[in-house]
Parts: structure tokens; sequence; C-alpha cells
């Protein structure tokens, strides 16, 4: 990994912040459905956010 500037640090845990409580926030989404196929839709985006936190955390590596 390259030197990051400080600002670039700070702006990745910016986004694995938000990254995380998406995560939170689509998951409580899909706990709180009677419809199955937006739950469906809130399981998989809370996927997608850990998925794209996991890639960020790799670049930390």
């Amino acid at each position: 990994m390259s030197n990051l500037s400080e600002m670039e640090l700070q702006n990745l845990r910016h986004l694995l912040v938000f990254g995380e409580a998406d995560k939170e926030k689509y998951k409580t989404y899909a706990e709180n459905c009677t419809d199955p196929y937006v739950k469906q839709f809130f399981q998989k985006e809370a996927q997608s956010a850990e998925q794209k936190k996991q890639t960020l955390l790799q670049f930390l590596k």
C-alpha cells in the first residue's frame, strides 16, 4: 500500500463508519419487514454494504 495522506485516511475512516451504519440500518429494516421481496432487498443491501466495507479494509492492509 502506498502512503496515504491524513485526509485520505480520514476519508477511509468515514467510509468505513458509514458503511457499517448502512449495513446495520439495512439489517434492521430487513428484520422488521413483512413483505418477503422487500425483506430480501434489504438483506442484499446489508450484504453489499458489508462487502464494500471489507473491500475498503483490504486497501488498509
